[in-house]
């Protein structure tokens, strides 16, 4: 396998990220991103599909502004099929501890995860895979993680009225100072709750109101997953847009050309 020089890396990544928006206080609280989370973002071994949509998830720069360590211990709620497992995973393999937590599937039903992570150890051996109740959640040990992460899950949280319940699981799995990473679907300012939980948008006023009322203080936002060029007004709601592309084949270059979703990207400390 070529080895890649770090400043290699972080040239790299810039590339591929393209030009976020971002908020003068955005870059006065962004720490520098590490050389383990570039080389981690940067593996050749990440799969082809999953690295071409860096340029829409911006990994390295939303997992520096997490303020991640490899040290860490990092729980990412709901995986899904494991985007941000392929790089957490190998990033705290050494040193720190990546758990996987998902809602216990259905009866006759497993965890997709399981056979990603049984298919590739040199990667997910020291990974920890754990299954939730989803209308209970509970995340293990109280104040056992430094990080509860958790990527484009709010809406689906909100939609079935269980979200106060996962922000009370985050705050209790958190060490006092911890920190809870919170990406998902930015929608207009003042869209009521019905129009949120149909399109799969929420403000932010309504996430930040769900972290403080668990307890959460809010620390920090970034625009690095921003994108000035979604209305987030679509005819089948968020799932119009890549990368589920629910729209008639006529309109598919003009929501390719949108590209995925803008996106809330906020940073909450566990007091």
């Amino acid at each position: 396998m070529t080895r890649l020089s770090i400043p290699t890396l972080a040239l790299l990544l810039a590339a591929c990220a393209g030009t976020p928006t971002s908020s003068s206080e955005e870059r006065a609280v962004m720490p520098a991103t590490d050389a383990a989370l570039l080389a981690a973002v940067a593996d050749p071994g990440r799969d082809a599909a999953q690295r071409a949509r860096d340029r829409y998830r911006h990994p390295a720069e939303t997992l520096a502004f997490f303020g991640l360590t490899p040290t860490n211990t990092v729980i990412e709620i709901s995986p899904g099929s494991g985007w941000y497992s392929a790089i957490l995973a190998p990033y705290l393999r050494d040193a720190g501890r990546y758990v996987a937590a998902s809602a216990t599937p259905a009866p006759g039903r497993s965890n997709a995860l399981r056979a990603v992570f049984a298919a590739d150890p040199a990667r997910y051996g020291r990974a920890t895979l754990v299954e939730y109740d989803g209308k209970a959640p509970s995340l293990g040990a109280p104040a056992s993680a430094d990080a509860v992460l958790t990527f484009r899950n709010v809406h689906n949280w909100v939609a079935a009225g269980s979200a106060d319940a996962y922000f009370q699981a985050f705050f209790a799995a958190l060490k006092p100072g911890g920190t809870l990473g919170v990406v998902d679907h930015r929608a207009k300012p003042g869209t009521d709750l019905d129009t949120m939980k149909k399109s799969g948008y929420l403000t932010e006023a309504l996430v930040v109101d769900l972290a403080t009322r668990a307890g959460f203080v809010l620390e920090a936002r970034s625009e690095v997953n921003a994108n000035p060029a979604d209305s987030a007004d679509h005819p089948n709601g968020v799932w119009t847009l890549p990368p589920t592309n629910r729209h008639d084949e006529a309109d598919k270059a003009k929501y390719a050309a949108i590209g995925e979703s803008d996106r809330m990207t906020l940073r909450f400390r566990k007091p």
